[in-house]
């Protein structure tokens, strides 16, 4: 299946079920386009992250699967190649709650990133990189990563993602456990990658305000499906969002426990 070229990851209708028996995810489709930043949106347990995973083919160790629908790496096929030889084509996966190796220095963890690769020089260059976009880094390069702070492991880890070289970065949940101040820093990092270094994003985030604050183009989730997408701009000035993602509704503040998934996937797709 063909993809128009500037479409780096191509997600076409997949299904995920795990242990043989839960539907995870229920057709979902999206498109990243080449050096930009995506969001997919939702509340936890809405398949963000299994959609991540799902690309990743990090689904295994779970033990999900890909059952349906087809992922194209710029027109490539993609869902049935290991993690190791996603990393190689240069996609990587930040995961969830960062899983920097405590025991290990900040340096010792970035340099873990880079375990594919040979070129020793490049790799210092790549370091050097590194440090320059995340300079707090640079400053605790020798303190083990468990005696540092939340916002300083989530740096250690997109950096340590950086080491493998990678065209396209999936990045699940940064927001997660950091003060508001430290969100806006790393998204501003982010950005400073993506405009300066072509890295294309994908990230899963709760955080809705901030993702469509820095991401081009939305995809929202509930239930394992997307219920609606569209360019960050739109989205930020949809109705429907505002009242249900980022609290701007007027009148009557509903509850999202009182509004029923179904209803808003009504509304948005009537």
């Amino acid at each position: 299946m063909s993809t128009t070229p500037n479409i780096v990851l191509n997600v076409n209708g997949i299904e995920v079920i795990y242990n043989h028996v839960i539907l995870v995810l229920k057709g979902v489709s999206l498109n990243v386009p080449e050096g930009k930043i995506a969001a997919i949106l939702g509340g936890n347990g809405a398949g963000k992250t299994t959609t991540l995973r799902a690309i990743s083919n990090l689904l295994k160790g779970e033990r999900g699967e890909v059952t349906k629908g087809s992922i194209e790496l710029r027109g490539e096929r993609i869902e049935n190649l290991s993690p190791a030889d996603l990393v190689q084509k240069g996609v990587v996966q930040v995961m969830e709650g960062r899983h920097c190796f405590a025991h290990l220095s900040i340096e010792d963890n970035l340099m873990t990133g880079s375990y594919t690769r040979t070129d020793k020089a490049e790799i210092a260059r790549n370091l050097e990189k590194v440090y320059t976009y995340f300079p707090r880094l640079k400053t605790r390069r020798t303190s083990q990563a468990a005696y540092t702070s939340g916002g300083e492991q989530q740096m250690c880890a997109i950096g340590r993602a950086l080491m493998a070289n990678p065209s396209v970065v999936l990045l699940d949940e940064p927001s997660m456990g950091l003060a508001p101040q430290i969100v806006e820093e790393v998204f501003e990092i982010v950005k400073d990658l993506n405009t300066k270094e072509k890295v294309t994003f994908l990230i899963a985030e709760q955080n809705t305000n901030m993702a469509l604050k820095y991401a081009d183009y939305g995809y929202i989730m509930e239930s394992g499906r997307i219920v609606m997408d569209g360019a960050a701009s739109d989205l930020r000035n949809n109705e429907d969002v505002k009242e249900f993602y980022l609290g701007m509704g007027g009148g009557e503040r509903k509850s999202f426990k009182d509004v029923k998934s179904y209803k808003r996937r009504k509304r948005w797709l009537a």
